[in-house]
């Protein structure tokens, strides 16, 4: 028998209430005043708004996802005058996106069939500035940055924070919404209502997400492989690596297609394709024109002994390498792969196959070196 979610929040009590719809975008435009070193009042006149607006855009009340797109584009260009990093104008970008999806899960009179979460399929800029409310971890243009300027008056929070409520009503939908859509045209919004899912911290959730996964019902080789990777990847996630470590024998390395597809699904990732609405560029076998720098650097950064996808990020340099051997010959990433060589090698954490494939990463290097 499937194991029932232990916690609802609606029941017979009607609709839950919407929850604030400009979460993330509204605490980003606050990142760009603190780091411009502005005040709500001057940041209101700068942009031509009062400075209620200003404090209503941050906190969601007034969210900037009802502003008109014509007025958006205004502003933009006036935070771009105003010198704001460019990384930060493309996370705020990616923070109204998000909250788009945020809201759509959170309102429960959304179709399944109308969910926006299953019209495009994500990528990595997106899904950290999603997930950043629900894991507490700023993506990396948040990240990175220095201290503001000027110190924050009285407390304040360290990033986009859903109440206790609204998280639990958040992961209930997409609970929901997986379970309801099981047609071959809703396969991508399942895949990643399942994606999400793997943030809830409830202790029923992997037992949730692994009963989910068995009842797949695959109906051709692309949504089987990709199955197979969400349940590895969702292992993973959960200090589980000897089902990933299967994964790859299995669905790799005794697979030209799989592996293939492995890159694909990493190039998309970090955005070295342009954005698709469905999964099925993952299985095509032409040859595309991407560098794979940026996944090399990528990759290289999952390169740590305890990373929960150590393996997976080891075996997919390899695989890069051996098709884009050019890639060791200069750029941040590939310097960045020779320092980590010694790292990994000396560690006691590697799995067999990894330090064989670690091995013949430093053969390749040396023959780019020679």
């Amino acid at each position: 028998m499937r194991p029932s979610p232990q916690r609802t929040l609606t029941g017979s009590q009607g609709s839950a209430s919407r929850g604030r719809n400009g979460l993330i975008s509204g605490y980003i435009l606050r990142v760009i005043r603190e780091q411009l070193g502005y005040t709500q009042e001057e940041t209101a006149r700068q942009l031509r708004v009062s400075p209620d607006t200003i404090a209503w855009w941050e906190t969601g009340r007034r969210p900037l996802t009802s502003v008109p797109v014509g007025q958006m584009l205004v502003i933009r260009c006036r935070l771009m005058q105003l010198h704001t990093p460019p990384a930060l104008l493309q996370a705020l970008d990616r923070g109204l996106e998000a909250d788009v999806l945020l809201t759509s899960v959170l309102d429960d009179d959304t179709p399944v069939e109308d969910s926006p979460l299953g019209t495009m399929v994500m990528q990595r800029e997106l899904a950290k500035v999603l997930a950043w409310p629900l894991t507490g971890v700023a993506p990396r243009p948040v990240r990175s940055l220095p201290k503001p300027p000027r110190p924050r008056r009285g407390p304040a929070p360290a990033g986009p924070e859903l109440t206790a409520t609204e998280r639990m009503r958040f992961f209930d939908q997409l609970r929901q919404t997986a379970e309801q859509a099981r047609g071959p045209e809703q396969f991508l919004l399942r895949r990643q209502a399942l994606y999400l899912s793997g943030y809830d911290t409830a202790s029923d959730n992997a037992e949730w997400l692994a009963y989910q996964q068995r009842t797949e019902r695959p109906g051709d080789w692309l949504t089987s492989w990709l199955n197979s990777r969400s349940v590895a990847a969702v292992a993973a996630r959960h200090g589980d690596r000897d089902r990933m470590s299967r994964f790859i024998d299995n669905a790799l390395l005794d697979d030209d297609a799989g592996e293939a597809a492995n890159l694909a699904y990493w190039v998309y990732w970090v955005g070295e394709m342009p954005p698709q609405l469905s999964d099925d560029f993952i299985a095509d076998r032409s040859p595309e024109l991407w560098p794979g720098d940026r996944l090399l650097a990528h990759l290289v950064d999952g390169l740590t002994p305890h990373h929960g996808y150590v393996d997976l990020n080891i075996h997919s340099v390899w695989a890069l390498l051996k098709i884009r051997p050019n890639l060791l010959r200069s750029g941040a990433a590939s310097r960045a792969l020779r320092e980590r060589l010694p790292i990994m090698l000396y560690s006691r954490e590697l799995s067999a196959r990894g330090r064989r494939e670690m091995e013949n990463i430093r053969y390749a290097i040396r023959l780019a070196e020679a």
